[in-house]
């Protein structure tokens, strides 16, 4: 298998489910990581000892010259691009709309639509036929809260989701031509530490039960849903959303 895959936040939660589920099925894993280094470096041990190439990369991906870094070490060390999971992302205490602050904006669009945008055009640089790439995948992990508008919680959080929504359908219609397919998964209620950045760590256990299927997510049905839209069994899928959210 000679596919080269990026993914932002690789280190823990859905980024480490799907850097190792890849790293299983023969991709070639750069696993970035902004702060973590420990966490990275674990995924990309669990990789290699399964037989696997990794390579664990730290950037900021909100920061163009940190991302062009990223992409330029992936590919030295793993060989050409042809995949890239936008999952790095961050929400804060929950609160409502009438208490936030420009500072707590500016921190979540940031993380969540600065970087994502940055790193997708790092990757079409890379695999677009425009540039003389051979094409590849581009998927996004965007939320269910996109949908929901987590009133009185995170409603900047599913803002900013809602603006990678926009963004999955407007570079997939541009870049459908150029062999590259972008497409978004929409992650509900999962069990990862996420939660505890919110202020409430066992939110998925209060809130699980009353989803139609009865519980939250596992990190590696999130994994699964992405890695089959990298994948050519979705080779005729673009611009399209993937929801994985129990029903929700």
């Amino acid at each position: 298998m000679d596919e080269v895959l990026v993914i932002t936040g690789g280190g823990r939660g859905i980024g480490a489910a799907t850097a190792l589920l890849a790293g299983e099925r023969g991709y070639r894993v750069c696993v970035n990581y902004r702060a973590d280094a420990a966490s990275a470096e674990g995924i990309v041990e669990r990789i290699r000892a399964v037989g696997g190439t990794a390579v664990a990369v730290q950037a900021d991906v909100s920061r163009t010259a940190e991302v062009e870094r990223l992409f330029e070490t992936a590919e030295r060390e793993l060989g050409p691009l042809t995949a890239l999971v936008n999952n790095a992302g961050t929400l804060e205490k929950q609160c409502r709309l009438d208490e936030l602050d420009e500072d707590r904006l500016t921190r979540i669009w940031a993380a969540n639509i600065t970087g994502p945008f940055l790193c997708a055009a790092a990757a079409v640089r890379r695999m677009s036929t425009r540039y003389g790439g051979r094409g590849g995948a581009i998927v996004n992990v965007g939320s269910a809260a996109s949908r929901l508008g987590s009133p009185g919680e995170y409603v900047d959080y599913a803002a900013s989701k809602g603006a990678l929504d926009s963004m999955t359908r407007g570079l997939s219609l541009e870049v459908a031509a150029e062999g590259i397919r972008v497409n978004c998964v929409r992650p509900g209620l999962i069990h990862t530490d996420i939660h505890a950045l919110g202020g409430e760590p066992g939110r998925v256990d209060r809130v699980g039960p009353n989803l139609p299927m009865g519980r939250g997510g596992q990190p590696e049905e999130v994994a699964e849903a992405i890695l089959y839209l990298l994948s050519p069994a979705a080779s005729y899928i673009t611009g399209s959303f993937l929801e994985a959210a129990g029903g929700r």
